[in-house]
């Protein structure tokens, strides 16, 4: 019993891996169609009186403003070209610092890389487990190595969500500024990297304070360096 338990347990385990190395790799050239959140976003959305509905158009990295990856890398991830796919430092960090804010009521410091956030939505399911984080782990060196950083950072402008039902930096900047991904400005821009964080509370077209607070800030980290 013992050794037929190891027999499935081995050949479920490299079923896995040749099967999420065969779908990391068809994805490194083939736009992904859906992500697990857009769906756990449309079963929930009757019992939230969210948006049914899901707005999403795939563009390439080169039809969209550089401005836009600027942002997002120097909002999200400023060490998104060095390191390789996990910022440990910052993991290090987070832990030092967080009990401390938590104790006087400060949200957690986030230590969560643009890979990271890319392999949580294309691969994992929207709940938190020690289970998904060991899978992330994985997943987020599979990427770095099949993907490489240009092709992250496409897939993560192209499936995050950028307000109810909306989803890509190409909708998102229809939605938010009627133009297209392309035309963005660098204040466009920036305003939609502002939102990142919490798109279905924040706007980029009815910006709050903070929004524009935070804008600004990004704005001044812009010379982040990006794929080309």
């Amino acid at each position: 019993m013992l050794k037929t338990i190891l027999v499935w347990t081995m050949r479920s385990a490299v079923a896995f891996l040749l099967g999420s190395v065969v779908v990391v790799g068809l994805l490194r050239f083939i736009p992904p169609a859906a992500t697990p959140l857009m769906v756990w976003r449309f079963v929930k959305a009757p019992f939230t009186g969210n948006s049914m509905l899901i707005r999403h158009r795939w563009v390439s990295y080169d039809n969209i403003s550089a401005w836009v990856p600027r942002g997002v890398v120097g909002g999200e991830d400023g060490g998104f070209m060095r390191h390789k796919g996990i910022d440990w430092n910052a993991v290090e960090r987070a832990k030092r610092v967080n009990a401390a804010r938590i104790k006087r009521g400060r949200p957690p410091l986030g230590a969560s890389t643009i890979t990271m956030q890319t392999c949580k939505n294309v691969f994992l399911v929207p709940w938190r487990s020690m289970i998904r984080k060991a899978f992330e782990v994985y997943f987020v060196y599979l990427t770095e190595a099949l993907w490489g950083k240009r092709r992250i950072l496409e897939v993560y402008l192209n499936m995050i969500e950028w307000g109810d039902g909306v989803y890509g930096v190409e909708q998102g900047a229809r939605t938010a500024f009627g133009v297209s991904a392309k035309d963005l400005t660098r204040d466009q821009a920036a305003r939609l990297a502002a939102i990142v964080p919490n798109p279905r509370i924040f706007s980029a077209s009815n910006p709050s304070a903070y929004t524009l607070r935070r804008a600004s800030w990004i704005r001044g980290r812009m010379g982040t360096a990006i794929p080309k």
